[in-house]
């Protein structure tokens, strides 16, 4: 779920969320598309962050799955915060990428807004319920294994005092050097 939900917000920040019109000393009046990935930059990190969340849950404990799932939700809201500080003042926003596009900081016609950063929104909303949901729902996964860790040394797992063909294999099994 979450592996999906990385995608979708990285998928909302890449279209044009902003249209308008800026004027260049060469061109004139030129129709300037705005990504949501430019006036939103911190949305594609969040979906980098909860894609990052994904590997992170399968490898920590119970205790590392909350610092995730804050992680997840902190992503969540960062997404919706940030989308909607650059719907609040579009003008504000694409003012920059205008100005990096024509040479002209101001704009020549009125600011639209798409679609995308409403998808945005919904889905900085869906991560923050994911990670409130993967608090509740990780209380009955287990731990990570711990099968492959090293034995403690001593007690019955030392060699005995006169090491024989078996004792050395099964020394070797432990990964003892029986040398």
């Amino acid at each position: 779920m979450l592996l999906v939900l990385a995608g979708l917000t990285a998928v909302a920040a890449v279209p044009t969320w902003f249209t308008t019109t800026g004027t260049t000393a060469l061109q004139g009046t030129v129709t300037v598309r705005v990504a949501g990935s430019e006036v939103a930059p911190a949305v594609l990190a969040a979906a980098v962050a909860i894609l990052a969340a994904v590997a992170a849950v399968g490898l920590v404990g119970r205790a590392g799955r909350w610092v995730v799932a804050v992680v997840v939700v902190a992503c969540g809201v960062l997404v919706v915060a940030t989308t909607l500080g650059a719907t609040a003042d579009p003008v504000a926003a694409v003012t920059p990428v205008v100005a990096e596009q024509t040479g002209v900081g101001t704009l020549a016609g009125p600011v639209v807004t798409s679609v995308w950063p409403w998808v945005a929104v919904g889905a900085g909303v869906l991560d923050a319920v994911a990670g409130a949901w993967l608090v509740r729902a990780s209380r009955a996964w287990s731990g990570p294994s711990r099968r492959h860790e090293q034995a403690p040394a001593g007690g019955a797992s030392s060699v005995a005092a006169e090491p024989d063909e078996r004792s050395d294999w099964d020394a070797l099994s432990r990964g003892d050097d029986p040398s």
